[in-house]
């Protein structure tokens, strides 16, 4: 078989644009690529609905492919296990805790998510939000690259139904609507409360309660709630992480069916 350069540069360009135009509109645009933004995405794109995921990394996965401490390995409680019994993720019991290979873990996820219809696209930055009458109803996206070079390049939109800020402890997506509105965010406060010290227990009993709307079509994901709302972190413990994707991923199925 001869080669054609050019065929293989245009197969390419065709493909990926191709991919682009038809995400100029969905149903649900997630930011973040970690695990509780790849499991919001396979709930719902296993649902049936239309979704993709931004990511400003060239890689997906978020804090978990390290671990702790750079040993990759992870840890769920018993009531998590199922979402990794249900991506074919394999565990081993230690002690009341169950122990997964991060790097198993993440590119199950990632594979699992996008063979269920998530579309991801990496080395995109959110930069803005399209926020009008209604609330949130779009994203604002650039390249990584724009961004990180420091050039003056104007960005392109994308509408949504929801936006699901899933970017983990800085939370940047909700930084924008604070940014741009005001103390208008559904905390107690009316803003971004601020990610709190290590406190596993706490963290993981909290992440799935602050998991949920923060302002009118923009709802937070995994550590991105618990930051949202003035919780602790949780370190390498990933239970957490997971049962608040499912559960957003739940809540906008439950809204738009």
């Amino acid at each position: 078989m001869v080669l054609d350069d050019i065929k293989i540069s245009k197969a390419i360009i065709e493909g990926y644009m191709n991919d682009l135009l038809d995400y100029t509109e969905m149903d649900v645009a997630i930011g973040g690529g970690g695990p509780a933004g790849l499991t919001a995405g396979y709930y719902l794109a296993k649902a049936g609905f239309k979704v993709a995921l931004f990511e400003r990394k060239l890689s997906m996965g978020g804090g978990m492919w390290g671990g702790g401490m750079m040993f990759n390995k992870i840890v769920v409680q018993e009531e998590s296990k199922r979402i990794l019994d249900e991506f074919g993720i394999k565990t081993t019991e230690y002690e009341e805790y169950f122990v997964a290979d991060s790097i198993e873990s993440v590119s199950t996820l990632c594979s699992r998510a996008c063979q269920a219809g998530l579309k991801v696209f990496n080395l995109i930055e959110i930069e803005d939000l399209m926020i009008k009458d209604k609330g949130v109803e779009g994203l604002v996206l650039n390249w990584s690259a724009v961004e990180i070079a420091g050039l003056h390049v104007d960005p392109l939109t994308v509408r949504s139904k929801a936006v699901i800020d899933a970017t983990g402890h800085p939370c940047e997506v909700v930084k924008i609507v604070q940014e741009k509105t005001g103390p208008e965010l559904y905390t107690s406060t009316g803003k971004i409360m601020g990610e709190k010290s290590m406190w596993a227990e706490k963290a993981e009993n909290t992440v799935t309660n602050n998991t949920g709307e923060v302002y009118p079509g923009l709802y937070v994901t995994g550590m991105a709630a618990n930051a949202v709302h003035g919780s602790p972190r949780m370190g390498p413990i990933f239970g957490g992480m997971l049962l608040s994707g499912e559960k957003v991923a739940q809540m906008l199925i439950e809204k738009f069916k």
